[in-house]
């Protein structure tokens, strides 16, 4: 198990400071370099934003109908991974030395790919003889998007392949007020696709969100919200039933607006799934919204860069006088450049993980990290 973060000493660097960021948690493959400034002396203050060098990503991709494989996933990442850092330092135009950290993704994830990324990291800190520093997936992507975005202190809701979390900070901790039951809104979706045979290039959540547009027909499916929790392996089923009935010859019909029978077509399957889950996300979040007090969502993760999620959250955002931040393919779907900086922010308060704690590990929770780069 990785060492769970201790409460150290804040300290402010005095110089710029660098991290290039390792991620390969799922079937992504990225390489991130980052740079830090150092805070204003005179007066204290916010530091500037970081700076962006580099930001490198290769996908593995199975053909329609196929999920990714553990084993395939790793090789894949053992395949690239050279590659993509001697990119990311030409792109970034510096070299070993100027790096001061070598960040990467300890959990959670898929074991295999996280320990094929995870060798890679340890070989590069050796190497270059520089600090090791083991990041938490999760606070990579609320990190990045606090960032980018300029989102001071949010619910977070964090929607990917893995993951489906609710999320607002507290005494330097990323507390969950509610997450998944079972199945991550990204599987339920990639799952969903391999029922349709939906291409999984670029991705299979995009290639549902372009025929969820086209979608005329409301089918209704089961809405499963518990308190702050959802499940969706029960809509799953249900709407999977549906699809393998119109795959294989027996439709299934919608009341058109002039009372006449229509059939109900993958393009409405797309869509409906979209509103229900999205619709019960938005309502955990808006509930988590109005027990902190906050007026602002952060949108983190792959799902997040769905144009539906967005519009739907803006919309329930809107009505509490609130705001929407949410980033683009770039930041949102895995990258290395959020490895690298929520790395560089722990780096900065004086924690590195030993070379004995740089075990991985699937399961490693979102509040189990001590967040000391934040006020309390």
């Amino acid at each position: 198990m990785p060492s769970k973060q201790e409460p150290v000493i804040k300290s402010r660097p005095s110089r710029p400071t660098v991290a290039i960021g390792l991620e390969g948690s799922a079937n992504k493959l990225g390489v991130g370099i980052i740079r830090h400034f150092p805070a204003p002396v005179s007066g204290g203050g916010p530091r500037p934003p970081a700076e962006i060098l580099a930001n490198i990503r290769h996908t593995y991709i199975t053909p329609a109908g196929q999920g990714f494989l553990p084993r395939d996933t790793a090789n894949h990442h053992r395949s690239f991974v050279v590659k993509l850092v001697k990119e990311a330092l030409k792109q970034s135009g510096l070299a070993p030395a100027d790096i001061d950290c070598v960040c990467f993704t300890q959990g959670p994830g898929m074991g295999a790919p996280l320990q094929s990324v995870a060798i890679a990291a340890r070989t590069i800190s050796m190497m270059w003889n520089k600090p090791l520093v083991g990041v938490n997936h999760c606070v990579g992507h609320i990190e990045m998007g606090r960032e980018i975005t300029g989102a001071t202190n949010p619910v977070v809701l964090y929607v990917s392949g893995g993951n489906t979390q609710v999320i607002a900070y507290s005494h330097h901790r990323y507390r969950i007020f509610g997450e998944t039951l079972d199945i991550a809104v990204g599987n339920c979706l990639d799952r969903f696709a391999r029922t349709l045979q939906i291409p999984n290039d670029p991705s299979p959540g995009y290639n549902i969100e372009l025929l969820a547009k086209k979608g005329k027909h409301y089918v209704e499916l089961p809405y499963t919200v518990k308190g702050m929790d959802v499940s969706m392996s029960g809509i799953l089923a249900y709407i999977d039933g549906i699809a393998n009935d119109i795959l294989n010859g027996n439709p299934h019909y919608a009341q058109d607006q002039d009372g006449s029978n229509e059939q109900i077509t993958k393009e409405d399957l797309c869509f409906s799934l979209q509103e229900t889950i999205f619709a019960m996300l938005v309502e955990i979040t808006e509930r988590a919204m109005a027990h902190v007090g906050s007026q602002q969502v952060l949108i983190v993760g792959g799902v997040g860069s769905n144009e539906r999620l967005q519009q739907m959250m803006a919309i329930m955002a809107r009505d509490r006088g609130g705001q929407v931040y949410a980033t683009d393919e770039r930041f949102c779907i895995d990258n290395g450049i959020m490895i690298a900086h929520a790395g560089l922010l722990a780096y900065q308060t004086g924690f590195t993980t030993a070379l004995k704690d740089s075990v991985c590990t699937q399961r490693f929770r979102t509040d189990e990290v001590y967040i000391a780069w934040r006020d309390d």
